[in-house]
């Protein structure tokens, strides 16, 4: 097996390789104003079967501005290592230049200006050229979907779920995964998978009253001679994070014994190759890896980290293929007599101005925004910053957001949870359909309640453990609960109830004592009869209200130690 390693390490090499050429090419073009459509789609054909891979668009169906994190803090084993690099240190990890197209589409500095002269990123009718250019070249290729495709944006929340199914039927996606899908409820969900052209798979979806699988665990695709299994993964920690309510018939979790029984099932079948289509996170793919055996490519998702290599562990490798649509993974693999022996790889980002779009794509996405069309395209203010979300902490849409819970909600604290979901909006107009793209779902009343600060303290201890407990099994999705009204100190590696020191409101600078009550406002909760205005109402109002340009306020102070 060690030769095969090698031969395995070898083919990174390559793959990183022809990255760093497409990416130095990339940055010469653009230079110099020639970039095209052909060279961001360039490949040297290799092996005998591709996979094409997208995930977490979040039901953005047009081209978005959308800025990478500031803040990606990696604990334990993870520390150091991708995805928890960001910024500059990303850009030299990877050997990319400041200021080039890669620097813009995967990392965060100069996102403004750099946004200025590359444009937006995106878009299915962009996805679907690069889809069709690829099965042209490679007709034993497969497109898999990551999942996060159903939820975020206001077409998604008006048809639920439908405009999407439509448009991944269109682009012929070949199976699922999912997390957020399940946010419309499991009526809902059920009526989506009748409608869907291809399986909606799930090995870690169980009955919970019954305790077995309660959809298809994998499909078996024939591709040119070769068998492949795909195994689906669903987000294992969906009834935490979401309202189990929702979906009180299903259980989740990561189920790693499972999944070695469900690779092994496929392997007594004498499938050619193993996929797992996962949307666990980076993180937990990563130990999965390294524990589950018999695992070729892991397609992972949930955590929208773009990285432009392969992970080798062991002998799986792991592909990141970012978010929003900013970026379509291609995968040539080699497999000989059952055995994954090399791979090429290329992470395509998806220049909204050097793709052309599909014209079948672009009628059907004008088909589904046109009964919306003037409330999309309602302006409700102006903003004279860049608004964006996603890293650990707040953004400034996250101040915004709770901003507008402080003040329309008549709260001393807000709470907005530490979704990563949204685009950015550059200075300018504040349109309805982008308070939707960071605001939109089905349990979106933004409550007012009273909370000890003893809860309080208790609430976000919590949540910092589901992002930096140093076991990825125990990080249970999403970024820090954003906070308005209020400053805190946190360190990550601490021990799980010592992470928040010095919580103080921001109104009065004094320290959050744990036996009195706050008024707070907040969003998202998971509790069934949550009472309150729409979130996406309360912020409009709040934009409304700014009479002229929208200017952030620093809702919060938040200190990060140890780093």
């Amino acid at each position: 097996m060690s030769s095969r390693r090698e031969f395995l390490q070898a083919g990174l090499a390559t793959s990183a390789i022809l990255a760093g050429l497409g990416i130095s090419n990339w940055s010469r073009a653009i230079a110099q104003q020639t970039l095209t459509q052909d060279q961001l789609l360039q490949f040297d054909d290799f092996g005998n079967l591709t996979l094409i891979h997208v995930t977490d668009v979040h039901a953005h169906l047009r081209p978005v501005w959308y800025r990478e994190p500031d803040t990606n803090i990696g604990v334990g084993e993870a520390a150091g290592r991708v995805p928890h690099v960001v910024g500059h240190a990303f850009q030299k990890m990877f050997g990319i230049a400041p200021g080039s197209p890669e620097a813009y589409a995967l990392t965060y500095p100069e996102f403004e200006t750099l946004a200025k002269t590359y444009g937006r990123m995106g878009g299915f009718d962009r996805i679907a050229t690069i889809v069709k250019a690829i099965r042209g070249a490679r007709p034993n290729s497969i497109l898999l979907d990551g999942g996060d495709t159903w939820h975020g944006s206001y077409t998604s929340l008006k048809t639920m779920g439908e405009d999407m199914v439509r448009v991944q039927n269109l682009l012929g996606v070949e199976a699922m995964s999912s997390h957020w899908e399940f946010t419309f409820g499991t009526e809902r969900v059920k009526e989506l998978i009748e409608k869907c052209n291809f399986p909606f798979l799930g090995a870690n979806i169980y009955d919970a009253e019954w305790d077995e699988p309660a959809f298809e665990p994998y499909k078996i695709y024939d591709k040119g001679g070769l068998s492949v299994g795909v195994i689906g993964q669903a987000f294992p920690y969906l009834p935490i994070a979401n309202p189990k309510w929702l979906f009180p018939e299903y259980s989740f979790g990561i189920r790693e014994e499972r999944m070695q029984e469900v690779v092994d099932e496929l392997r007594s079948q004498n499938v050619d190759l193993v996929v797992c289509l996962s949307h666990n996170g980076f993180d937990v793919d990563h130990k999965m890896a390294g524990r589950v055996k018999g695992i070729d490519v892991i397609l992972s998702g949930h955590t929208h980290d773009a990285v432009p290599e392969p992970v080798l562990v062991g002998e799986t490798i792991i592909i990141a293929s970012g978010s929003h649509g900013k970026f379509v993974s291609r995968v040539d693999l080699d497999v000989q007599d059952g055995r994954m022996m090399g791979f090429r790889h290329k992470l395509i980002p998806v220049f909204s101005d050097v793709i052309a779009p599909d014209a079948e794509m672009s009628s059907l996405i004008e088909e589904i925004r046109a009964p919306f069309k003037a409330d999309l395209e309602t302006v409700v203010g102006q903003t004279d910053r860049l608004l964006y979300r996603r890293g650990n902490f707040n953004g400034t849409w996250d101040d915004v957001i709770c901003d507008g819970i402080l003040k329309e909600r008549d709260a001393e604290i807000a709470l907005s949870p530490g979704v990563r979901w949204g685009a950015s909006v550059l200075p300018g107009n504040i349109t309805r359909e982008d308070i939707h793209s960071v605001t939109s779902m089905t349990y979106g009343q933004c409550y007012r309640t009273e909370m000890t600060g003893e809860t309080l303290k208790t609430v976000m201890e919590d949540v910092a453990d589901n992002i930096f407990n140093k076991d990825p099994y125990y990080q249970q999705g999403g970024d820090m609960v954003r906070v308005g009204g209020l400053a805190y100190t946190i360190d990550p590696n601490a021990q799980m109830g010592s992470r928040i020191t010095n919580l103080r409101l921001l109104k009065n600078d004094a320290l959050i004592d744990p036996s009195h009550s706050y008024v707070v406002g907040g969003w998202a909760s998971v509790n069934e009869g949550t009472e309150g205005p729409q979130i996406w109402d309360v912020v409009e109002e709040h934009i409304r209200k700014s009479d002229g340009a929208l200017a952030p306020t620093k809702t919060s102070n938040i200190s990060i130690k140890g780093l």
